[in-house]
């Protein structure tokens, strides 16, 4: 499988964007956060369109928030096929970086993982009670 992010897997919809917001449901492993929401199949090509931020009010300098969000988009890149094996729809994802610490690569990387297991493990949960 190739390991990569292209621009058709990037969240742009403002539409979408706001949905994850009002109707979206979240999962965390502190620092991390996922807001995600189903999508409609028949829009989409891909099973993923994922976003990613860094909260201003804790990195203030530009270069800061752009590092880490940078990181994120890397440690989604590594481990997106645990995601892409486990999902049956297309699903819309907001990936939040929620701490004023500076954490290295590898840790962010080790707290993916962890979200990414805890979010199939809440879909799987979601698709059941439907």
């Amino acid at each position: 499988m190739k390991l990569n992010y292209p621009k058709k897997e990037k969240l742009k919809s403002h539409i979408t964007i706001a949905s994850l917001f009002t109707e979206g449901k979240s999962v965390s492993k502190f620092p991390l956060r996922l807001v995600y929401v189903p999508v409609d199949a028949s829009e989409q090509q891909v099973k993923i369109k994922m976003g990613v931020s860094v909260s201003k009010r804790n990195f203030k300098k530009a270069v800061d928030r752009n590092y880490f969000k940078r990181v994120l988009r890397e440690t989604y890149r590594l481990n997106q096929e645990l995601l892409l094996e486990n999902l049956d729809q297309p699903y819309a994802i907001m990936f939040f970086y929620q701490t004023k610490e500076r954490l290295t690569f590898n840790e962010i990387n080790e707290k993916t993982i962890q979200l990414f297991t805890k979010f199939i493990v809440a879909i799987s949960n979601d698709s059941k009670e439907s």
